[in-house]
């Protein structure tokens, strides 16, 4: 099998796998990842709101997309929303949001879920004598979210939303189905071009193993980091 092996073929495409489809892919990750905490955290707070149609609210929401495939939101996302658009607007034809967007909008309501769960653990975290300390000093609620709650809930929390955005690295691939030119699309394409299919999936694996491995170390060393700390 080794024998057969067309090294070649990986010396010719990296660079466009790397600089084009991997930075795609983490583009797309690092902007979802970003938008989805700051939902997410908002979506938190709304969980914990003693305001029970809000709190309703986030948690319907969060409960309905985190029982549905990533993938068919993506492909609900681009196919359908032109035309919900359309029909609100009363525009004739559907609206244009394109691919990227599509994907990116999608990938931030999903995270936004996760991060919300994630977020609400981390404030939950947080002593509720902490809290009455900061009400009783005179702070309002979102000063004492701001000041007190928040900070110490991302750091205990950053091991984990780190792990989330591991996942989400990897499940970028999924933006093949609306043909977006990310690592794994643009791999799969020369693949089924120069007929070494082999060649490129194993590229692709040992690149993602990489990655994800040294993550996944950072996140181990940060975690023992603020156990320290703690």
């Amino acid at each position: 099998m080794l024998g057969n092996f067309d090294f070649d073929v990986i010396a010719r495409t990296w660079e466009i796998l790397i600089f084009k489809g991997l930075a795609f892919t983490v583009e797309v990750t690092l902007l979802s990842m970003v938008g989805g905490i700051v939902l997410g955290t908002a979506l938190a707070m709304m969980r914990l709101s003693s305001v029970k149609p809000l709190a309703w609210l986030a948690g319907g929401y969060v409960n309905l997309l985190r029982s549905i495939p990533l993938v068919l939101v993506i492909f609900w996302f681009f196919f359908l929303v032109p035309y919900i658009g359309a029909w609100i607007v009363g525009s004739p034809t559907p609206i244009k949001v394109g691919a990227f967007t599509s994907a990116l909008v999608t990938f931030i309501l999903f995270e936004a879920c996760y991060c919300c769960e994630i977020m609400r653990a981390g404030i939950q975290s947080i002593p509720r004598g902490q809290v009455n300390a900061g009400y009783a000093l005179g702070l309002n609620y979102w000063q004492v979210m701001g000041h007190i709650v928040l900070p110490q809930a991302f750091r205990n929390m950053l091991p984990v939303l780190l792990t989330q955005t591991i996942i989400l690295f990897q499940d970028v691939s999924l933006v093949y189905i609306i043909s977006l030119p990310d690592f794994v699309a643009l791999a799969s394409k020369i693949a089924q071009r120069d007929g070494r299919l082999v060649e490129m999936y194993l590229f692709v694996a040992v690149v993602y193993f990489a990655i994800c491995l040294s993550l996944s170390l950072l996140v181990k060393r940060l975690q023992t980091r603020l156990a320290v700390v703690r």
